[in-house]
């Protein structure tokens, strides 16, 4: 198996029996997401295959050590790259993954931009069908998790230029003009 291939298989394997909590579908389906947007910009394999495993190290139970031994140094330090903080409270644990995409390389802002697109692209998604309520799903509630999705644009803008941003930001100008509960 190519490496992509091993990445998507440990995915499934690792986020199985999970489910994304705004829209219900099997969680691997985000990381997915993830690495089609990825993919559809030309990012190689290494991060391609990091995408597909974005979250294994804060969501499953996953360790770094058999990352490394699945997937290799490089995609295993690119997932490490974009994990957050669980030990820190909320808004702590944002501005600690924001200040750690600001300093990390092209690579890991691109895994980190095309995360936030496909939690955009899914939140919109649900939104159709749930509406309003759907701001209840998220512990921060409306005006942070918005608060969380500018501070990161803002910080993307000023450290990296991709058109990965572009789509970002207008994914988060259709999350702004949508109705609290």
């Amino acid at each position: 198996m190519n490496l992509i291939e091993v990445a998507t298989a440990l995915a499934i394997k690792a986020h199985e029996g999970q489910f994304r909590k705004e829209a219900r579908t099997p969680y691997v389906v985000h990381p997915i997401a993830v690495a089609l947007i990825l993919s559809r910009h030309g990012f190689d394999d290494h991060v391609v295959s990091a995408g597909l495993l974005h979250d294994v190290l804060e969501d499953t139970s996953v360790t770094y050590d058999e990352l490394v031994s699945a997937v290799g140094e490089e995609v295993a330090s690119l997932v490490a790259s974009v994990s957050h903080n669980a030990e820190l409270p909320w808004e702590e644990k944002k501005k600690d993954y924001i200040e750690s995409i600001r300093t990390a390389g092209d690579s890991v802002k691109a895994i980190a931009t095309a995360d936030k697109i496909a939690n955009a692209q899914s939140f919109l998604f649900a939104y159709e069908k749930d509406g309003p309520s759907l701001w209840k799903n998220f512990n921060a509630g409306r005006e942070k998790k918005l608060w969380f999705e500018h501070a990161m644009l803002a910080m993307l803008h000023e450290e990296w230029e991709h058109p990965l941003i572009h789509e970002y930001a207008q994914y988060v100008e259709k999350m702004d003009n949508l109705e609290d509960v």
